[in-house]
């Protein structure tokens, strides 16, 4: 047979095999003298062995153990693995599809960072109506969205329950009103400027003592804070640096007093 009616003959594409070949799967055939290839009855065996495998799922390494000689006894041992390996992708598919579901069912529909968890799409609903018109508050989302995809569930589970904490508190959202409507006075201002000062206090006073140094190791070298405060206007990014650093003090300053007599 010539490679063309092999590949016919087992239902795979010539491309195929001779990809077979390059991988070491299927054993060359000797050429004849016109110089073409010359595959026998054997080669079509292992070829149809190989489709077999690789439309179970098999990979192309774990389909040459199978056909090594000294392998072959181990083929029931592979299946199972594999066996194992589509049940843990099935559980995974399940999962998934209950997070859509649960996604697809947030009242009020999805938000634009969307898709977030419930919670903190419950949060930026609350949020939407109180600070709808403010860029700086849109650029908090999204990095809202971030922290919530980057955090492990505990540290989800915590930045949720302060932030809604912080904006339900009595004031909370006239807190985060004003910190906004500050920042975004500062998308054209110099760093030196005054107002710099009282944006960092009032962003301060809107967050929780305990949300960033827990949720983000606040570096002020980091990497991850350079291209976070490249995304600012440089005043604006000078406030948040500075927020941050009252963060920090508030929080050194209440270990202090837990450690006194």
């Amino acid at each position: 047979m010539r490679i063309g009616e092999l590949a016919v003959a087992v239902g795979v594409t010539t491309r195929t095999v001779r990809h077979y070949h390059h991988q070491g799967l299927l054993p060359e055939p000797e050429r004849r003298p016109n110089g073409y290839r010359d595959y026998t009855l054997r080669h079509a065996v292992v070829l149809a062995r190989i489709r077999r495998l690789t439309e179970l799922g098999l990979g192309l390494a774990e389909v040459r153990d199978v056909l090594a000689e000294d392998a072959g006894k181990d083929l029931v041992e592979v299946l199972s693995e594999l066996d194992e390996d589509l049940a843990r992708q099935e559980a995974a598919v399940r999962e998934r599809r209950e997070r859509l579901r649960a996604l697809l069912e947030t009242e009020g529909g999805l938000p634009v960072e969307g898709p977030v968890s419930p919670q903190l799409a419950a949060l930026f609903r609350d949020m939407a109506p109180v600070v709808a018109d403010s860029p700086m508050a849109a650029k908090d989302r999204e990095v809202l969205a971030l922290i919530e995809t980057t955090a492990d569930p505990e540290e989800r589970e915590q930045l949720m329950g302060a932030l809604g904490s912080a904006f339900d508190r009595p004031g909370g959202k006239e807190r985060a009103v004003a910190a906004y409507a500050l920042l975004d006075e500062l998308a054209d201002a110099d760093p030196a400027d005054p107002r710099v000062d009282e944006a960092a206090r009032a962003l301060a006073d809107c967050l929780p003592r305990d949300l960033l140094p827990e949720t983000l190791e606040v570096d002020p070298d980091s990497s991850f804070l350079r291209a976070f405060y490249a995304d600012f206007a440089p005043a604006q990014a000078e406030a948040i640096r500075r927020t941050l650093r009252l963060l920090m003090d508030m929080d050194m300053g209440m270990d202090m007093e837990g450690d006194g007599p």
